[in-house]
């Protein structure tokens, strides 16, 4: 995904979580931050933070001119827009069309399987998933409809990263949602795209939402699939690229 017209600022402060004030070669504007978690870790006075121009805005009724949707960490740059995750999920999904999909605990020999049909933002039962598809099977003989659910993870902890960095009762929803629908015979998938490289692995934030991670267990143990893939960052672009592994305990 890619954003049009990108700016560098200097993050000042963030008076609630849906506004920053961030200086701007010596100007200080008002951005709307694309995240509504907690980002103490992330958002302190002083950083330098990305942010997304929108010349348009006087004309289309914006209240501000400028989104905030990157910071760097050290030398690092985390994409902290919370939209992003799922366009980036969506856009990787239909690059893996006719291509292996990653299946967590395959054999060799397993049937090898590939997206079709990507669909975004299906209801079924009392549940919104962001993405549905189908899984065809390449020799072409069978599919399965599949479900995902896709989590955008900005938390980082010496190389690892996790989720959620708030307690987050949609979350288990999700993951419930999701294990139901592999009680009727769908397949599913919780995707953790992490918004940021240098990563060394992926595990559930037991100590700021211990149902969260129990509630990942469960449905990894009842057959949702957990996956987490890295991303390569630039001030303009975010892509999902490589698989990270996953600790669950």
């Amino acid at each position: 995904m890619t954003y049009k017209h990108t700016v560098t600022g200097t993050f000042l402060s963030r008076p609630n979580r849906f506004i920053a004030h961030v200086d701007v070669n010596g100007r200080t504007v008002i951005c709307h931050v694309k995240n509504t978690g907690r980002c103490r870790e992330l958002l302190i006075p002083g950083v330098t933070v990305i942010l997304e121009y929108h010349p348009e805005a006087g004309v289309t009724g914006r209240k501000t001119e400028y989104d905030l949707i990157g910071v760097y960490k050290g030398n690092v740059l985390i994409n902290m827009d919370s939209q992003a995750p799922n366009r980036a999920a969506w856009e990787w999904l239909e690059a893996m069309k006719g291509r292996a999909f990653p299946e967590p605990g395959a054999n060799p020999g397993d049937t090898v399987r590939t997206p079709d049909n990507i669909r975004r933002e299906v209801t079924h039962g009392d549940s919104r998933f962001d993405l549905a598809f189908t899984l065809d099977h390449m020799d072409g003989k069978s599919q399965v409809p599949a479900f995902m659910e896709v989590k955008g993870v900005t938390l980082e902890d010496h190389g690892m990263a996790m989720f959620p960095d708030a307690p987050t009762l949609r979350g288990i929803k999700h993951l419930h949602g999701l294990a139901q629908a592999v009680r009727e015979g769908y397949d599913a998938y919780v995707l953790f795209v992490i918004q940021m490289k240098g990563i060394k692995g992926f595990k559930p934030n037991n100590i700021t939402h211990p149902a969260f991670g129990e509630a990942l267990r469960e449905a990894s143990s009842g057959g949702v699939h957990v996956l987490a893939y890295d991303c390569i960052i630039t001030p303009d672009t975010m892509a999902v690229d490589q698989p990270v592994p996953v600790f669950l305990d």
